[in-house]
């Protein structure tokens, strides 16, 4: 991260003004027409269609000129920074450029409400505990179609856009794929014209800034808005009270139905902050609304007169602490409560803000599922289902069936995972403390859904005890994922094996209930951040060949298929490639001092640091690798290896704490032998987030996709990494399923179990000892472990992952380990033939069109959302 008070790099001197280029034509009115007409009337099955065919806005607006973006920098920089250019700092000059480019934002933000509530547009929801948005500037100017325009004007002042670009704070709001899946759809419902809005929380502290010391993750508070956010616009009307705790009271009402009132012991204040999320090249900007936590009254007078100084501001620091850090330890019961006090407050907030703006149009909320779909996001927003039945039945009074109508026909459910660890469950009596009237609907709730299971499987206990939304196996639990099944009108996994393993194990009786209601959406990422903002060498050069036209449309992709066989491509390629390695080497060299050689295959796992995700086996053949060079030196045609990895581990992950200890300690073990660190070198990067994966996936030339199968819903660093050019090693587990179909198996590295050979590898009794008797290189590799060579002598740093791997194998890396080792030499072989790699490079990037979250969200709004695009049409724009 660039300090604050750094200067900005300036040019020696100034570049010769570059012409500007023609501003395309705007659309016959045909095509105007055709796209309004798309947005009104015609039925729900063209939607998705429709969403591929956008209204277009200019490239280059009349009134957007590089004189007026300079001179719109240079006002910010007096008016929002009260800054002169002599003193101006970095941050100075990020920070005006920003707000100069969401003024732009803005007038296509308000043109989109506008639009949306002349229209009374059907509205997606997207519920969510994290988007990890990523840096916004660049992906902004990109969406716009002015990133040229502007780093042109940025030279002209003597800056260089690059250093601007650097000096952004990511917001950290997402732990990994899944606050960044998030992001990438907004990005697609808004590139598709989908009216949409994006709720979550504005944490004070995103995810923590890994740090790695001695080896050792560390972490440290992720201070994102220390130097402020312009992105964001407060709404402090917006506001929207959020009880807690207490008890309830059940009455008559004036028409002696049988009401309930919630007495709350606290109650605390959403307060609203919006950001503009930009579709590309359409006028839509839509909208991502996060909730901070403010107590209704912040200062105690009375308290601090007589001298209690911290009573005084006690309820600020107890309401505040709901939004100040994403995903507070859980492993303590008070934990646990603020994990459960984040969820409510922000499902409660959404929902009294969705009713708002309903009622801006409607006397009655008969019809609010038919305003919004709204997708829970995993069981993070489980809440809300209880929640909108709260509101319905207690504030507006609706009889149950209806309401549960409403509910249930307003909620969808994205399921994320097959680990029955990661399903949420919260301990009863700390939901009768915290919400006693959610656990009273919640009993209500699943009395009349057993009574169907029952009238369904007449006797059969078991499965009702399944079924049920109270886990009575012993302390008595709520199971939240339970709960959005019951409360939703469709469940989605996020890969075709993800949603046939929920059908066959983790949703088998619910299947059995509805079968009609699971079904499969399978992840995307999108193109524009993760290969036109992040691979401009790479886009460029398929721009050439192709044209843009694929930004939009992916399976345009499919036209490169040809240039796999073109000598002149493959140089290109190749080019691009190197390129994109010598940066990421600059970067490794500044981050931790370790050079490594762009030559080299950059062989790269990047994720969250798992067990399930297998960064150990990696580490377990690089110890392989390091032995073999130690015995014999590189035999002819060896080819040299850069290992790299990162991810974060939680913090109480203990186990994923000692892997990253291990990463480190190999590496620092290899990286300093003499006899093998010309062929092989060991990188962890610290602190993986979105604006270093935007160096990373360009970079890699095989992408390690190892997880044991069934045990992956689906991941989405392995598309990225795709359309970026790498190849893949992997396991058939997640969405590498699909993707090695699309791609041709000949063009994908593919070892190990598949998720029946696991399952049934489990039936017959594995016994990893025995695996391991087989093995005497591995045998070798977990000796060394054992014996210290890797923690200077020290038996027992590792003792306790060798005792995992010899004792259990969870995650049956012993089985898997013979395969995977032989897949690495196979890896190597063709690595060696540099025609035949680049070859299988272009195929994959050709043949990844359909990973792309534009697809994904079609296939939503088709099947699950039944919205349709909603064309912006452009306003008068100025700068």
């Amino acid at each position: 991260m660039s300090p604050a008070k750094k200067k900005p790099t300036r040019r020696t001197s100034k570049p010769a003004r570059k012409k500007k280029p023609a501003r395309p034509a705007s659309p016959p009115a045909a095509e105007k027409r055709v796209v309004r007409r798309a947005s009104r009337s015609a039925p729900k099955k063209k939607a998705a269609r429709r969403a591929s065919a956008p209204a277009r806005v200019p490239e280059w607006p009349e009134d957007i000129s590089r004189a007026s973006i300079k001179r719109a920098i240079l006002d910010n920089l007096l008016r929002r920074q009260a800054r002169f250019p002599e003193v101006a700092t970095r941050n100075d000059y990020y920070m005006a450029l920003a707000y100069t480019v969401r003024d732009l934002l803005l007038h296509r933000w308000i043109d989109s409400a506008k639009t949306y509530l002349e229209q009374e547009s059907r509205t997606v929801v997207y519920m969510s505990a994290e988007f990890l948005m990523g840096p916004q500037l660049g992906n902004n100017l990109l969406n716009l179609g002015i990133l040229d325009e502007v780093r042109a004007a940025v030279e002209e002042l003597d800056l260089c856009l690059d250093d601007l670009l650097d000096q952004e704070e990511e917001p950290g709001l997402g732990n990994g794929g899944l606050g960044r899946l998030a992001a990438c759809y907004m990005d697609s419902l808004a590139s598709l014209q989908i009216p949409s809005i994006g709720y979550g929380i504005r944490y004070e502290f995103g995810i923590f800034d890994q740090v790695i010391r001695d080896g050792w993750q560390v972490e440290v508070a992720d201070k994102w808005l220390r130097l402020g956010n312009p992105w964001e616009i407060a709404r402090p009307e917006i506001v929207f009270e959020v009880k807690l705790g207490g008890r309830t009271e059940p009455f008559q009402d004036e028409a002696g139905r049988y009401r309930v009132r919630w007495v709350p012991d606290r109650v605390i204040r959403g307060v609203a902050y919006d950001t503009p999320v930009m579709g590309y090249r359409v006028n839509t900007a839509n909208l991502l609304r996060l909730w901070k936590a403010e107590a209704s009254e912040s200062f105690d007078f009375q308290a601090f007169n007589v001298g209690d100084y911290y009573g005084a501001v006690e309820d600020k620091v107890y309401s505040e602490n709901i939004s100040k850090v994403l995903y507070p330890n859980d492993e303590a019961l008070a934990g646990k409560r603020l994990r459960l006090e984040q969820q409510y407050f922000f499902a409660s907030c959404s929902l009294q803000d969705m009713l708002r703006i309903y009622f801006q149009r409607e006397k009655t909320p008969d019809d609010f599922h038919r305003k919004y779909a709204v997708q829970l996001n995993d069981t993070h927003p489980a809440i809300a289902v209880a929640e909108l039945m709260r509101l319905l039945v207690d504030e507006y009074a609706m009889e149950w069936e209806q309401a549960w109508e409403v509910t249930a026909n307003t909620f969808a459910y994205t399921n994320h995972t097959l680990l029955p660890e990661a399903l949420e469950k919260w301990p009863v009596p700390l939901f009768a403390e915290l919400l006693p009237r959610h656990l009273e609907i919640i009993y209500e709730i699943n009395r009349r859904f057993l009574d169907q299971v029952r009238l369904q499987a007449p006797g059969d206990d078991a499965r009702a005890a399944r079924l049920s939304l109270i886990d009575e196996d012993g302390p008595r639990y709520v199971r939240m994922a339970n709960l959005s099944c019951v409360g939703s009108h469709s469940i989605n996994g996020v890969a075709r094996l993800h949603t046939e393993l929920l059908k066959t194990s983790v949703l088998q009786d619910l299947h059995a209930l509805w079968p009609e209601k699971i079904n499969n959406k399978t992840n995307g990422i999108t193109p524009r951040r993760f290969v036109a903002l992040s691979n401009p060498g790479l886009t460029g050069l398929i721009n050439r060949a192709i044209g843009a036209e694929w930004l939009r449309d992916t399976e345009r992709l499919r036209a490169l298929e040809p240039y796999a066989h073109d000598a002149a491509f493959h140089k290109d390629w190749h080019r691009v490639k190197h390129e994109n390695k010598c940066v990421l080497a600059g970067v490794i060299a500044r981050t931790t001092g370790i050079t490594v050689d762009p030559a080299s295959l950059f062989d790269i796992q990047v994720k969250r640091i798992h067990q399930y995700k297998r960064q150990h086996l990696n580490v377990l053949n690089i110890i392989t690798l390091y032995n073999r060079l130690k015995r014999g030196g590189p035999e002819a045609g060896f080819v040299p290896r850069t290992c790299i990895f990162a991810g974060k581990a939680a913090p109480g992950y203990v186990m994923a704490k000692l892997i990253i200890k291990l990463i480190t300690s190999v590496a620092e073990v290899v990286n300093a032998d003499p006899q093998t660190r010309d062929y092989l070198k060991v990188v962890f990067l610290p602190d993986f987030n979105v604006k270093n994966a935007q160096r990373v996936y360009p970079a890699a030339d095989l992408s390690e996709q190892i997880s044991l199968a069934g045990k992956e819903a689906s991941g989405t660093g392995n598309m990225k990494f795709a359309f970026n050019g790498a190849l893949t090693i992997g396991t058939l587990d997640g969405a590498n399923v699909e993707i090695r179909e699309a791609v041709g198996p000949e063009n994908f590295f593919l070892f190990g179990l598949t998720a029946d050979e696991v399952e049934a590898t489990r039936r017959a009794g594995y016994r990893p000892a025995e695996a391991l008797a087989t093995q005497p290189l591995l045998r070798e590799a977990l000796d060394m472990l054992a014996d210290g060579a890797f923690s200077g002598g020290d038996r027992n740093l590792f003792r306790p992952l060798v005792d995992l791997l010899v004792g259990h194998d969870p995650y049956m890396l012993f089985a898997d380990f013979a395969s995977y080792r032989e897949c690495q030499r196979e890896v190597s072989r063709v690595f060696r033939n540099r025609s035949r790699w680049t070859h299988m490079s272009i195929l994959n990037v050709a043949r990844v069109g359909r990973f792309s979250s534009d697809r994904a969200i079609r296939e939503y709004c088709k099947d699950i959302w039944h919205v349709r695009p909603v064309a912006v049409h452009p306003g008068t724009v100025h700068v």
